[in-house]
């Protein structure tokens, strides 16, 4: 699946909103591994730092968990 992302607006902003959306409509379900720093950087041809910026903004918006040595994962969030 191929992403046109807007080179005017910030990139890692723009790929945070496509990993929010997969979370949102099940592709990345409660629990699931999300990609991995190495993953989307290949998948959206940027940085290993933009790609590392998406993840810590998810973090601090307490979509995901990061679990050293195991990967980045969904929070499950469905007591909200």
């Amino acid at each position: 699946m191929s992403i046109d992302l807007d080179r005017t607006r910030p990139i890692w902003k723009q790929i945070a909103a496509v990993v929010v959306e997969r979370i949102k409509d099940g592709t990345y379900p409660a629990g699931s591994r999300v990609p991995s720093v190495v993953e989307l950087s290949a998948e959206f041809e940027v940085a290993a730092s933009t790609a590392q910026k998406v993840l810590g903004h998810l973090k601090s918006e307490g979509l995901v968990r990061a679990e050293i040595g195991l990967g980045t994962f969904v929070e499950d969030r469905s007591t909200d």
